[in-house]
């Protein structure tokens, strides 16, 4: 099987949707740059002339052209190396991007896509660095994609660029170097279907992104200590399938919901509350969540620490849920930050990038 990187998998993805419709082009800061966006348009710009471009810092002016290009028959692919970035084109997402198939009956498409990169790493802070999903996945009209895997990231991007509507495609900046198993023909992994990435019986925790990594990382450890849980990996914010989460609840009646949101009016809470409105009578425990806390993103290492939730908070969360020894769960996660990095800016010791 071959495997390849999360980002090289989005790069085919854009690559093979160019060589297959002359309609889709991209556009974006720093797009033929020698970094090319963590590698993921690297060589575009040689091989499509023209069809790759870098573009002024106006956000929301060349969102504008980009719809009035998508009104107009072509399939734009709009990259912001940053969700904080694309808060400058905010109206033109939400008022005109997000609005014109209904307002026009059905009778005009937006086939546009916005690539944007979440996520933590090298002290970027309060500005470079927000976790904005829940913001999008808000908006009637936008459809919200959060891969966590290559396979996904290529298949998703490929579905969202034949999307005839808007599409917030968000990369979480953690997961570039992360490998997996991508075929290389063009395909397509459908919006608005959650996946199942492991089965268990205990409880039921719902993920996103990013955070799917760290979930799969406390139960590998969990599963030592007898503690089975079934993971569900959203994919997809707007359409949410919330059908196996469901299924799941009836079977484990527990509920763990994580985000790499905040924790106000954040995503956990919209799965906890269609949980309750949907399988009340199915939980034998009140549903929890995990999410980044309500404050700005700090800089330094030290708060960083404390800030961003990973697979020791996941294990702690769940033992709690399932009534474990206090005394045995600080032994085990005792052992599992003496695994820790030096530094939480970062994934684990062997991680060098991308910025």
């Amino acid at each position: 099987m071959r495997k390849i990187t999360y980002g090289e998998a989005i790069r085919e993805a854009i690559d093979q949707s160019m060589e297959d419709d002359p309609s889709v082009f991209v556009i974006g800061e720093g797009v033929p740059d020698i970094k090319s966006v963590f590698g993921t348009t690297k060589g575009l710009a040689e091989k499509y002339g023209n069809r790759v471009m870098d573009m002024p810092l106006s956000e929301n002016g060349m969102s504008g052209v980009c719809i009035g290009a998508a009104l107009m028959g072509m399939r734009p692919i709009m990259v912001h190396l940053r969700l904080d970035f694309l808060l400058l084109a905010f109206d033109q997402i939400v008022n005109n991007a997000a609005k014109w198939h209904y307002m026009f009956g059905g009778k005009a498409n937006v086939p546009l896509v916005f690539r944007a990169i979440i996520g933590m790493g090298w002290g970027q802070g309060a500005q470079h660095s927000q976790n904005l999903q829940a913001i999008f996945a808000h908006i009637p009209g936008l459809k919200v994609v959060m891969p966590a895997t290559p396979y996904d990231a290529k298949g998703l991007l490929i579905s969202s660029i034949r999307d005839n509507n808007p599409v917030v495609f968000i990369e979480h900046r953690w997961l570039y170097n992360t490998w997996g198993h991508v075929p290389e023909e063009l395909y397509a992994v459908p919006i608005g279907k959650a996946k199942m990435v492991s089965s268990g019986k205990d409880l039921t925790i719902v993920s996103t992104s990013y955070m799917t990594a760290e979930t799969l990382k406390a139960i590998n450890v969990l599963e030592k200590y007898g503690i089975s849980a079934e993971v569900i990996d959203l994919r997809t914010l707007k359409p949410l399938d919330d059908t196996l989460i469901i299924n799941s609840i009836k079977k484990t009646g527990k509920l763990l919901a994580i985000d790499s949101g905040y924790y106000t009016n954040g995503f956990a809470g919209e799965i906890i509350t269609r949980v309750s409105e949907k399988a009340f009578e199915f939980l034998n425990a009140a549903p929890q969540r995990i999410t980044l806390p309500d404050i700005p993103t700090p800089s330094t290492p030290a708060l960083a620490r404390y800030y961003y939730p990973r697979h020791i908070n996941i294990i702690q969360k769940v033992c709690e849920m399932l009534g474990k020894p206090s005394n045995e769960v600080e032994k085990l996660l005792e052992s599992e930050r003496k695994k820790d990095p030096k530094h939480l800016d970062v994934p684990d010791e062997s991680f060098s990038g991308p910025f």
